[in-house]
């Protein structure tokens, strides 16, 4: 009720700005959140359209949020197109970096400092980016993703088997580019106080530990 909440005040103030532009672009984190939250409850067969489908998911659930808010300032502002566009593309690679070093920490990270337990998104039945890499190496993953680690002990031998891949590794990475690709774009902007501050924020999220 408490988010109910939130999200009636959010839409009240979004209603003020007279903006229909801004209004459908805030409108589809909504949307693109739900849908996300619907792409959760399934899993994909084969493992290519497994990844594509979790990077998808990844985007409504998480970087569609960031994106569009940056993209929905920037019009505020009355930036140029090719500006607002850089700003959703920032948004959307430093979302996506950020649910990637999340689903990196659930593997690595104590309960204590990520505030909740690890391996959580496991015994939900969710199969993140290190699981998926992990595939590549131990195919055996691929039966348990589809029974969403209901199995006995498919939690445990899955958690042992990313952690004897190289999925960690192969999440940091692909993490590490979508904020390079992020700062990339910071850098076309003009030097300033903010410019600077789009820069370490990618770091930021690279480098977080919880």
């Amino acid at each position: 009720m408490a988010g109910d909440f939130v999200l009636a005040v959010a839409s009240m103030c979004i209603a003020r700005l007279r903006n229909n532009d801004v209004t459908l672009t805030l409108s589809e984190v909504v949307t693109d959140l739900v849908q996300g939250e619907f792409m959760q409850l399934g899993s994909k067969e084969t493992e290519n359209e497994r990844f594509a489908h979790y990077l998808t998911k990844t985007y409504r659930k998480t970087a569609s949020l960031i994106a569009n808010a940056m993209k929905a300032i920037t019009m505020l502002a009355e930036g140029e197109p090719e500006l607002i566009e850089l700003a959703y593309q920032y948004g959307r690679n430093l979302g996506l970096a950020f649910q990637l070093v999340d689903d990196l920490l659930d593997f690595i990270s104590s309960s204590d400092a990520m505030g909740k337990p690890t391996a959580a998104d496991l015994k939900l039945g969710l199969a993140t980016a290190p699981v998926l890499f992990a595939c590549e190496k131990y195919p055996e993953l691929n039966p348990m993703i589809m029974r969403r680690f209901e199995g006995p002990g498919d939690v445990e031998k899955a958690f042992e088997l990313v952690h004897k891949s190289r999925g960690l590794e192969q999440t940091r990475f692909l993490a590490r580019q979508h904020c390079q690709e992020a700062v990339k774009l910071a850098n076309r902007l003009a030097e300033s106080p903010y410019q600077k501050g789009l820069i370490i924020a990618a770091d930021y999220v690279l480098n977080r530990m919880k």
